[in-house]
C-alpha cells in the first residue's frame, strides 16, 4: 500500500468510527501485547467501532484495501489469538464499545447482548431479573462475550451447563465481505439448514466478526453448596466424581481437581488464604452443588456422596462450607493457582481435554515421561475434571533458570501432546489455537479435518483478511 493509500484508508476508518476512535502510533500500545506479556505485535491502527453497522462498514473498507482485521475483545486469551503479528499490516478491531445489554426476555429465559459486553456485567444483568447466566471464568471481570464465543470458552460450570456454544441460541456477525448477518433468534429448535451460528463460534475471528448474541438464561439456584475433599490419587477423584453424580445428579455443577503441588504453591504465595486440612494429601477435589429446593436439601445430597466416598476409602477427609464466606474461601484456593504460578515464574502451560475415564492413567503415564526426560520437573496439574479438561502445566526443576527451561518448550510440548493424543484427547480444551498452537494443530489434526477447515476458510474469507495466521 502506498503512503497515499494508507492515509486514505485511515481517513476512511475515521469517517466510519469517528476520529477519536481510531488510534495510531504509540496510542495503539495497550492493544498489542498478549495477556501474559510475552508477545507484542504491531498494527496499522486500532479502531473502536460503536455498533455493528460500523463494524460492517469497517470490514468492507478493509476488504477494499486488502487490510487484515484482528478482532479483539477483552484480550484475556492465552494463545495469541487476539493480538496482531509483527508485520504492522493489520488493524485491531476492538469491540469494547459494543457493550450494551440489548434486551432481556425473562419468559423465554434469553438475553440479547453486544459482543463487547464484559462477562461479569452479563452475569449481573441476568441476576437483576432473578436469572442465571452460568458461564464463569477467572477472567470474567475483563473477558467479553464475543471473545468467549469466538474461543468457545469453558470455565467451571461446563459439567452442568456446557461450553459457551451450548449457552448461545443466536448470533449477529459481520462476514469477511462486510455483510451484517442477523441471526439473533431466541429459538431452542431451528432446523432450517446449515447452522451458521456454529461456524462462527470457536472460529477465533478467522471467518468473520461476532457482534451480538442471544444467550440462554437459567433459573437462579436457591443455594450453592461447596466442599473440598482430600484424596489419595487422581483415580480416587474419578471414583468420587461417579459417586457424586450418582447421589446428586444434575445438581452437581462444578468438580475441580487440584494436586498437593497446587495447594503448596498457593500457600507459599498467598499465605492469607485458608489451609482447610491440618495434614497434606496427594490430591483434592472441589465440588459445588446448586440446589433449586433448599440449602438443607443440597447439603444433604452432597454429604451423602461424601459419606459414601469416605466409607469406600475413596476420600481421606472433607470440609463442607457452612457459609458463603467459607465457600468463597475454598474457591479462592482454586482460583489462585494460576496467580501463584505466575508469581513463581515462567512455566509451560497445556490446556488439554481427555475422556474422564482416562485422566488418571494419562497423569501417571505423562508424569513419568516428563520425569524421565527432565529429572525433578514439577507438574502443576489442576482443572475441570468433571468435563475432562486439565491445565497440565510444567515448571522447571529446582536450580534451573526459568528462561533456560523455556528453551525446552518444544520438547515438553511434544511429550505432553503426544501423550494426550495417545489417550484419545485434544491439545486444546477451552483456550483455542490462535497463533501459539497453530503448528501443533497441523501436527495432530488429520489431513481430512485440515482440508475441510481450509475449505471453509477459503469459502467464507477468500481474501484471507480475517485474523490471518490464527488456527490455520
Amino acid at each position: 500500500m502506498t503512503e497515499a493509500q494508507d492515509l486514505g484508508f485511515i481517513d476512511g476508518c475515521r469517517a466510519i468510527a469517528g476520529a477519536a476512535h481510531v488510534l495510531t502510533g504509540d496510542d495503539c500500545a495497550p492493544f498489542l501485547t498478549d495477556w501474559r506479556g510475552r508477545f507484542t505485535g504491531s498494527a496499522r491502527a486500532v479502531v473502536l467501532p460503536g455498533d455493528a453497522a460500523q463494524v460492517a462498514a469497517l470490514v468492507r473498507l478493509c476488504a477494499r484495501y486488502r487490510v487484515p482485521v484482528v478482532p479483539q475483545g477483552g484480550r484475556t486469551g492465552l494463545v495469541l489469538g487476539s493480538v496482531p503479528d509483527a508485520s504492522g499490516d493489520a488493524i485491531v478491531l476492538s469491540l469494547r464499545r459494543l457493550n450494551r445489554v440489548r434486551s432481556v426476555d425473562p419468559r423465554n429465559r434469553t438475553m440479547t447482548v453486544d459482543a463487547g459486553c464484559v462477562l461479569h456485567d452479563v452475569q449481573a444483568a441476568a441476576a437483576a431479573h432473578g436469572l442465571l447466566f452460568p458461564l464463569s471464568l477467572a477472567a470474567e471481570g475483563s473477558c467479553t462475550i464475543g471473545g468467549n464465543l469466538a474461543t468457545n470458552a469453558g470455565g467451571t460450570g461446563v459439567l452442568r451447563y456446557g461450553n459457551t456454544r451450548e449457552l448461545c441460541l443466536g448470533l449477529e456477525a459481520v462476514t469477511a465481505q462486510g455483510a451484517l448477518w442477523d441471526g439473533l433468534r431466541g429459538l431452542r429448535k431451528d432446523n432450517t439448514g446449515y447452522d451458521l451460528r456454529d461456524l462462527y463460534i470457536g472460529a477465533e475471528g478467522t471467518l468473520g466478526v461476532i457482534t451480538g448474541a442471544v444467550l440462554k438464561l437459567f433459573p437462579q439456584p436457591k443455594a450453592a453448596i461447596t466442599a473440598l475433599v482430600a484424596l489419595g490419587s487422581p483415580a480416587d477423584a474419578q471414583a468420587l466424581l461417579a459417586l457424586a453424580e450418582a447421589a446428586c445428579g444434575p445438581t452437581l455443577t462444578g468438580y475441580e481437581l487440584m494436586s498437593d503441588v497446587c495447594l503448596r504453591l498457593v500457600a507459599g504465595h498467598f499465605p492469607a488464604l485458608p489451609r482447610p486440612f491440618p495434614a497434606r494429601y496427594p490430591q483434592y477435589a472441589l465440588l459445588e452443588l446448586s440446589s433449586h429446593e433448599s440449602e438443607r436439601h443440597g447439603t444433604a445430597l452432597l454429604e451423602r456422596a461424601i459419606e459414601a466416598a469416605l466409607e469406600a476409602g475413596v476420600a481421606r477427609d472433607a470440609v463442607v462450607a457452612t457459609s458463603i464466606a467459607q465457600s468463597r474461601a475454598l474457591w479462592a484456593i482454586r482460583e489462585h493457582i494460576p496467580l501463584a504460578q505466575a508469581a513463581a515464574g515462567k512455566n509451560i502451560k497445556h490446556d488439554i481435554a481427555l475422556p474422564v475415564s482416562r485422566i488418571a492413567d494419562f497423569i501417571a503415564a505423562t508424569d513419568a515421561l516428563l520425569e524421565d526426560a527432565i529429572p525433578g520437573v514439577q507438574v502443576v496439574c489442576f482443572g475441570h475434571l468433571g468435563d475432562g479438561n486439565l491445565h497440565y502445566n510444567i515448571a522447571p526443576p529446582a536450580g534451573i533458570a526459568h528462561d533456560d527451561f523455556l528453551l525446552r518448550q518444544d520438547e515438553v510440548n511434544r511429550i505432553v501432546h503426544d501423550s494426550v493424543v495417545a489417550f484419545g484427547g485434544s491439545i486444546s480444551a477451552e483456550h483455542g489455537i490462535g497463533a501459539l498452537k497453530r503448528g501443533e494443530l497441523a501436527r495432530y489434526k488429520s489431513p481430512v479435518e485440515l482440508g475441510l477447515m481450509r475449505a471453509l476458510k477459503a469459502a467464507l474469507d477468500p481474501l484471507g483478511i480475517m485474523n490471518p495466521g490464527k488456527i490455520l
